[in-house]
């Protein structure tokens, strides 16, 4: 059972990378270029002022994850002498896609505690802080790798509490939701779903509830509106997207997309479509 390949498939994410070296001063990032961040402090030290409210003293080697737009500030001075590697992420369907709302507004990760990662941020670091050709591609695939192994290690260490990361990462909801993930155009019951985690209904709908923080009704409707909203900003016709998903006609997916969302796919589309203008 593959947890995070449908996840990935349809919210692919894309990192750019655009920042290398030592840091002396302060950086702002305000968030409307509707991306998310991911900071590596490779040496030495920085100040990290998220949200205009908390600030962090970072001294060691660490991964500094804005999975979303937050606006946040990175401040260091001369007798800090911190290297950074930074990169933006971009993810297909949007920023509000279910894998970055699975995720905390931020995640700050000593790179001591990160050991299957080691490999990659080694390579990682001497693209970044060398001068082969090619090296920002280069650098551009290892990020990307990089989160996909921060997931694993999140759904290992079982990092998080709630939400769909912790859904994954607990043996007896994970078949579940994969389930969802792979055939969302099932009609997935909460029977046919306790049967296939081998448990109890009743048991397996308070567990669900408990860890996911939703029904799994719930859960499998925002997986289809996500699912439709990728689609329709590739401009897919509503008719096909109503069969990938489960309902048996357009007007069906626009009656649950407005129930789940309160706006028509159409009205939610130029809305999208206005908003990253």
């Amino acid at each position: 059972m593959d947890r995070l390949s449908s996840l990935l498939t349809h919210f692919h994410m894309h990192a750019t990378t655009y920042y290398s070296g030592g840091l002396c001063g302060t950086i702002e990032y305000d968030g409307e270029d509707r991306q998310g961040q991911l900071h590596l402090l490779r040496a030495g030290r920085i100040r990290i002022q998220a949200e205009r409210l908390h600030v962090h003293e970072i001294d060691e080697p660490t991964l500094i994850l804005f999975p979303r737009p937050v606006p946040h500030t990175l401040i260091a001075d001369t007798d800090d002498q911190a290297e950074l590697v930074c990169a933006s992420l971009a993810f297909d369907g949007g920023v509000d896609n279910p894998l970055t709302q699975a995720l905390p507004g931020y995640l700050l990760l000593p790179l001591s505690q990160l050991p299957n990662l080691a490999g990659n941020l080694e390579w990682l670091f001497q693209e970044a802080f060398g001068e082969e050709c090619g090296r920002f591609a280069v650098l551009n695939r290892l990020f990307e790798l990089m989160l996909i192994q921060l997931l694993r290690h999140l759904m290992a260490s079982r990092s998080l509490s709630t939400g769909l990361m912790a859904g994954l990462a607990d043996p007896r909801l994970a078949r579940a939701l994969t389930l969802m993930h792979d055939a969302p155009q099932q009609a997935w019951s909460v029977e046919t779903l306790a049967q296939a985690c081998n448990m109890s209904r009743a048991s397996f709908a308070a567990r669900f509830h408990q860890v996911v923080g939703s029904t799994p009704a719930d859960y499998l409707l925002g997986w289809r509106v996500s699912l439709v909203q990728k689609r329709l900003r590739e401009g897919r016709p509503i008719a096909l997207i109503a069969d990938e998903v489960g309902y048996e006609s357009p007007s069906a997916l626009s009656r649950a997309f407005r129930r789940k969302v309160g706006k028509s796919p159409r009205e939610w589309l130029g809305a999208a479509e206005a908003q990253a203008v």
